[in-house]
């Protein structure tokens, strides 16, 4: 498995749980839960895709402004994921905003899938992309394992 392929399987994960997160209605557990769920998954990946990923595209002129655009979109969803954490799940501002944090998801993962990876593609070698995904992976399940 490459880097992409790593990368891949989380994203999906997060477009699943961004999905049935939206077809809950009012405090529920499954709302807490799918919530809690997509906080940690969100956690985990970006954490080790920043390190693991985008720590080795900075360095070259191709990678460091998409590293960065990309990192700097990490950290708007944990501002979204805060403002949802500091609002009440039966509140009507709940769901738009939970729908506001899905669609950012979206957004960014269809950019790092149809733009940055190809950039990625061009800046690291077959040794490296496979190197990367054994490295991303080690630390996005021990941060998942963590936060279990």
């Amino acid at each position: 498995m490459n880097i992409f392929e790593a990368l891949r399987q989380s994203h999906e994960l997060q477009r699943e749980l961004g999905a049935r997160l939206l077809e809950t209605r009012g405090d529920t557990p499954e709302r807490d839960e799918l919530f809690q769920q997509l906080k940690q998954e969100l956690l985990a990946h970006e954490t080790a895709e920043e390190r693991h990923f985008y720590l080795l595209l900075i360095p070259d002129d191709l990678g460091v402004d998409v590293s960065r655009h990309a990192i700097a979109e990490h950290h708007e969803m944990d501002e979204m994921v805060e403002e949802l954490e500091q609002t009440e799940a039966s509140s009507p501002a709940w769901l738009p905003r939970a729908r506001k944090l899905v669609d950012k998801i979206h957004h960014h993962l269809e950019e790092e899938e149809h733009k940055f990876f190809q950039m990625a593609g061009k800046v690291l070698d077959e040794k490296q992309k496979l190197g990367l995904a054994d490295d991303y992976l080690k630390e996005y399940e021990a941060l998942k394992s963590e936060a279990a």
